[in-house]
């Protein structure tokens, strides 16, 4: 048994989401006042009574989803030695990966991705930017659709997430006429996606310079476990290599098709995703549907896994 963990990001928050392993583990709540004290508002509060639209602006999704994933993290290195022996995350999770592998304190973490979610929110006007998922099309043909879509605008794939299902992101005309042209392209559906920040996408542009700036200023250090990145698929352990990284992250694709392919190309058997939610799992039997998936957020589901596991091991 050769196990990777995987660190879910937007997209994967819901109201309510970890309360019954809080009822449980005292660490999710431990964390989550940890975060609250830094944020200055109450994070476990939103995530368990909303309102819904305040945990769905970037801002305050991209905190909570952090300390959703290092929440669960805490409870399973509490309760178990085992360790994977590789990371990634997807988008931002990838920060809750260099959190867990002991790159970023979690505090420092946290200013970084609520600056993040703020740049991102400021980078493009309300209603300029757009994002779509492509439904039933190869990447070759989705990169086709942008090229014709665009327009001199901008709109690229901001998600690669799986075989049939690939994210683009632009201004909201070009992404409108993807849409409209995506079925003679080769699609089978196009779904315009209820975000208003083009990720992962050259209208991130301007957050580049004053993230740059923020990362300066935080201690990195070099991972005691690996984590894959989104962006060129490699490990990084020199600290300006992972703040550069973080910095190409804003305006590059995830390529999370490619990054569970090399997990199972180094021989990893089992993947268990950090996370609320289980859009990883979806996207990962999709990928590669030999490997053994696990979710851990829920007791039930922790125990489970657990068992599985441990009894692999031995």
């Amino acid at each position: 048994m050769t196990m990777a963990f995987v660190f879910p990001g937007q997209g994967s928050h819901s109201v309510g989401m970890l309360h019954e392993l809080a009822q449980v583990y005292s660490e999710i709540e431990s964390v989550f006042a940890e975060a609250s004290d830094v944020l200055g508002y109450d994070l476990w509060d939103i995530c368990l009574r909303g309102p819904k639209e305040r945990l769905d602006s970037t801002v305050v999704t991209q905190p909570a989803m952090l300390a959703a994933d290092i929440a669960l993290w805490t409870v399973w290195s509490e309760r178990t030695g085992l360790r994977p022996v590789v990371m990634a995350g997807h988008s931002l999770g990838e920060y809750s990966a260099l959190v867990a592998a002991g790159v970023f304190s979690f505090v420092d973490a946290l200013r970084l991705v609520a600056l993040r979610g703020q740049l991102m929110q400021e980078a493009v006007p309300m209603g300029e930017g757009a994002m779509a998922a492509i439904i039933g099309a190869s990447r070759q043909q989705v990169l086709d659709l942008c090229q014709q879509a665009a327009q001199s605008t901008v709109l690229s794939v901001a998600n690669d997430n799986a075989p049939g299902q690939i994210v683009v992101a632009g201004h909201t005309a070009a992404v409108k006429r993807a849409i409209n042209l995506a079925q003679s392209c080769g699609a089978r559906k196009a779904v315009l996606l209820p975000v208003s920040v083009p990720a992962h996408s050259a209208l991130m542009r301007s957050a580049v310079e004053p993230f740059s700036q923020a990362l300066s200023e935080v201690a990195v250090s070099a991972p005691t476990i690996p984590v894959i990145h989104n962006v060129d698929l490699l490990e990084h352990h020199q600290p300006d290599e992972i703040r550069n990284i973080l910095l190409q992250q804003l305006t590059q694709s995830v390529r999370w098709v490619e990054t569970m392919q090399l997990m199972v190309a180094r021989g990893v058997t089992e993947c268990v995703e950090c996370g609320p939610g289980k859009v990883l799992v979806g996207l990962n039997k999709r990928i590669a549907p030999d490997l053994v998936n696990h979710i851990i957020n829920t007791p039930v589901q922790l125990d489970q896994t657990l068992d599985v596991i441990q009894e692999d091991v031995l």
